[in-house]
C-alpha cells in the first residue's frame, strides 16, 4: 500500500487554473437540500463543507441562478443578497481549513413544478416537452410539468443572471465556479437535439443548441477572470428524461474544442450513465474529449481508489472527482491516502434536512478513538 501511494501523485499538490490545489482529488456537486426555504445558506451547511476542506478541491452543491432556475426546495441560490451573504460563512469555513471551493452555477430549466416556480408559473425550456421524472418540492415529490418554451427574448436576460451569479459567487469568497450544462438541466435541454426543437438562433443545428452555452461561458469568463470557471458536461448520461443526442460525440466534441477559446480552469465530465454505469452501449470513448481539450480534465462517476489510481497511471485524466463517497466520509483524502473504510452514506437522509446524515460522519481518526474506547 505504501510503495503504491509513492508511486502515485493522487494526493500530490496540483496546479489548476489559477490555485495550487492540496491534492488531486475533488468532491463532486451534491444537492442536500439543507438551505432555508429562501434559498439562504446555512451555518450546517458551513460546517459540512469546512469537515470535507481537505479536497483539493470541493464544488458545492448546484446553486440557482435565479429564482426560475430552481427546481428543488431548500436549494441555495445565489441571487439575493441574504443568499450571498450566508455563501460568506460557507466560504470563509473552507478557506480557515485550507480548502478550496467552486460554486456550481444551475438552472434546471424543464425539470422543475409550478410550486417552486415564482408565482407559480409554468417552467421553462428550449422546447415544450414534458420531463417524466419527480423533483422535490415543499409538498412532497412532484411530476414535473410540461414546460412553456423559453422566449428569444428571455435569453439575453438569462446570460446575465448567469453573469451576475458569476460576480455574486466572488464576492461571496468563492474562488471560482462551475457552469452545470449536464445532468439534463437547462444548458443541456438546448444542446441536445433530443431536447431541441426550436426553429431560431438556438436550435437546429448542433452549432446552434450550443450558442447558449457557449454565450454563458462567455459571460461568466469575463466576469471571473482566467483560471476561475470549470465546466461541467454529461455526454452519455440520460438521467432526468433526457435521451441521448443523436450524435453525441460530434455535438459534445464540437463544444469541448469551442470551449478552448475560454481560460477555463476545467471540464469536468461524467463518464457514463450519473450514478450508474460508467459506459453506456454504443457510446463514443469520452477520451476523445480529453484529448480535445486543452486544459485540466476532471474525471466524474463510480470512481474508488483503484480506479483513480489506474487513471492517474494511465493519465486518463488529471484529476478525479468523487461523489456520494464524501457524505458518508468527511475525510475521504486520507481514507483514500491511507486505503482505509469507507463509510456507506444512509441514502434516506440526503435529501431530509439537518444534521443527522449531514454533519454527524466521523472521521477514521474519531471513529478508532470511539472504537478504542468503547472495547
Amino acid at each position: 500500500m505504501v510503495a503504491e501511494v509513492a508511486h502515485t501523485d493522487l494526493f500530490s499538490p496540483v496546479q489548476l487554473g489559477a490555485y495550487l490545489l492540496a491534492n488531486r482529488i475533488v468532491m463532486a456537486p451534491l444537492t442536500r437540500c439543507r438551505a432555508s426555504a429562501e434559498g439562504v445558506p446555512t451555518a450546517l451547511m458551513s460546517e459540512y463543507y469546512a469537515q470535507r476542506a481537505s479536497a483539493g478541491l470541493i464544488v458545492t452543491e448546484g446553486v440557482n441562478v435565479c429564482a426560475q432556475g430552481r427546481g428543488f426546495a431548500n436549494t441555495p441560490g445565489i441571487y439575493q443578497p441574504a443568499q450571498v451573504e450566508g455563501w460568506q460563512g460557507v466560504a470563509e469555513a473552507i478557506h480557515l481549513k485550507g480548502g478550496r471551493a467552486f460554486m456550481q452555477l444551475w438552472h434546471v430549466g424543464r425539470v422543475s413544478h409550478p410550486s417552486l416556480q415564482p408565482g407559480g408559473d409554468l417552467p421553462v425550456a428550449p422546447s415544450a416537452i414534458c420531463a417524466q421524472t419527480r423533483v422535490h418540492t415543499p409538498m412532497g415529490l412532484r411530476a414535473c410539468v410540461t414546460p412553456r418554451v423559453m422566449t428569444r427574448e428571455e435569453i439575453p436576460t438569462l446570460v446575465d443572471h448567469y453573469r451576475q451569479a458569476a460576480n455574486n459567487a466572488l464576492a461571496a469568497g468563492l474562488d471560482g465556479v462551475e457552469i452545470h450544462a449536464a445532468n439534463g438541466y437547462l444548458l443541456e435541454q438546448f444542446l441536445r437535439d433530443s431536447s431541441n426543437r426550436r426553429t431560431d438562433e438556438y436550435g437546429g443545428s448542433r452549432e446552434k443548441r450550443a450558442r447558449l452555452l457557449l454565450e454563458v461561458t462567455e459571460a461568466v469568463v469575463e466576469a471571473c477572470g482566467a483560471g476561475r470557471v470549470g465546466v461541467r458536461l454529461s455526454p452519455l448520461s440520460p438521467v432526468n428524461d433526457l435521451a441521448l443526442d443523436r450524435d453525441p460525440e460530434g455535438t459534445y466534441s464540437y463544444v469541448v474544442e469551442r470551449l478552448n477559446a475560454y481560460p477555463l480552469a476545467y471540464i469536468h465530465v461524467i463518464e457514463g450513465i450519473t450514478q450508474g454505469a460508467r459506459w453506456m452501449p454504443g457510446g463514443f470513448d469520452l477520451q476523445v474529449l480529453r484529448r480535445l481539450f486543452q486544459g485540466t480534465y476532471i474525471a466524474n462517476n463510480g470512481y474508488d481508489r483503484a480506479l483513480a489510481l489506474e487513471a492517474r497511471r494511465g493519465n486518463r485524466a488529471d484529476l478525479i472527482a468523487f461523489g456520494r463517497a464524501f457524505i458518508g466520509n468527511p475525510d475521504l483524502v486520507e481514507r483514500l491516502r491511507l486505503d482505509g473504510p469507507l463509510v456507506v452514506a444512509d441514502q434516506t437522509t440526503f435529501f431530509s434536512g439537518g444534521a443527522h446524515g449531514y454533519t454527524d460522519y466521523p472521521s477514521l481518526s474519531a471513529a478508532t478513538q470511539n472504537a478504542g474506547s468503547s472495547a
